[in-house]
């Protein structure tokens, strides 16, 4: 049988009982390392499972796969993934690689961001689509997900963006000599994620877009948020120039941007971690 289990979001006593369980009896265990992070790290999980974790990569995910999946007819082998096992597309892909193998599967679910970010107190059924905000390069600055949060301010929604998380990744210079070097692993912050947004603000009104017309800008309400699920998490509620000077510690970091008009429990939550006083009314563009 494979597994695949999700671990939570804060450390090691957050796995299910179910998938803890299914962890002591499996004969492999691979910890999957590229999508998400625990903040405790994988010797604090070997201790609390008393038993070694093999790490999968990013490579061994999504290009060696079957070696995960190797045996797994006959033995029993665990995939655990940080937060949900369906919070990323390549554990989909695992799963549909075990189908097309006849390997028997079974999926332990737990929380993971998707669903953990109501403790800043926006209303969950009140978020549009999820945005991603990649790292920018000299000659790489994609923004298409713009559209996407325009769209769910359009419609009254909040939209949760989730910020890069940079693991294993090859150099350019590794890869033009196709040597494994690879670049020191980075996370995204709140502040680097605003510093980003603001730039898209003035290059959609270089383009003449006007204030009205725009998704947000510089005085747009934003919550900030760090570790959720830890004893460390962090919350911050503030303006959008302001998110971009915030230090919110160490990650992961994610950012909310809320609907213009809020429910009066949303603003009463929210207040407790901001420093202005919240309105009733709109809140950003």
């Amino acid at each position: 049988m494979f597994y695949i289990i999700g671990l939570g979001l804060g450390d090691p006593k957050d796995v299910t009982v179910k998938g803890l369980e299914i962890i002591k009896k499996c004969e492999r265990v691979y910890l999957e390392s590229y999508t998400s992070i625990l903040t405790c790290g994988q010797k604090a999980l070997e201790d609390f499972y008393g038993r070694p974790l093999i790490i999968a990569d990013r490579d061994l995910v999504e290009q060696e796969a079957a070696t995960i999946l190797d045996g797994a007819d006959t033995v029993d082998v665990a995939l655990l993934v940080v937060g949900d096992p369906f919070g990323a597309t390549t554990h989909t892909d695992v799963i549909i690689r075990a189908k097309e193998l006849n390997i028997k599967y079974q999926v332990i679910h737990n929380a993971s961001i998707m669903n953990a970010i109501g403790c800043c107190g926006l209303q969950l059924y009140s978020f549009g689509e999820t945005i991603s905000i990649p790292y920018w390069s000299d000659t790489w600055q994609p923004d298409s997900f713009y559209d996407k949060i325009k769209i769910n301010r359009d419609n009254g929604y909040h939209t949760l963006c989730l910020l890069d998380i940079r693991v294993k990744e090859p150099t350019l210079e590794s890869i033009m000599k196709k040597k494994k070097e690879y670049q020191p692993p980075r996370f995204m912050s709140v502040a680097e994620a605003a510093d980003q947004l603001l730039q898209i603000v003035k290059k959609k009104r270089d383009e003449g877009i006007n204030s009205a017309e725009l998704a947000y800008d510089e005085n747009s309400l934003f919550v900030g948020v760090a570790r959720v699920g830890h004893e460390t998490q962090s919350i911050v509620v503030c303006t959008l120039s302001q998110m971009a000077e915030t230090d919110l510690g160490a990650p992961l970091h994610s950012l909310v941007l809320p609907a213009t008009k809020l429910h009066p429990i949303e603003i009463e939550y929210l207040q407790q971690f901001s420093e202005e006083k919240l309105g009733e009314g709109e809140h950003g563009t």
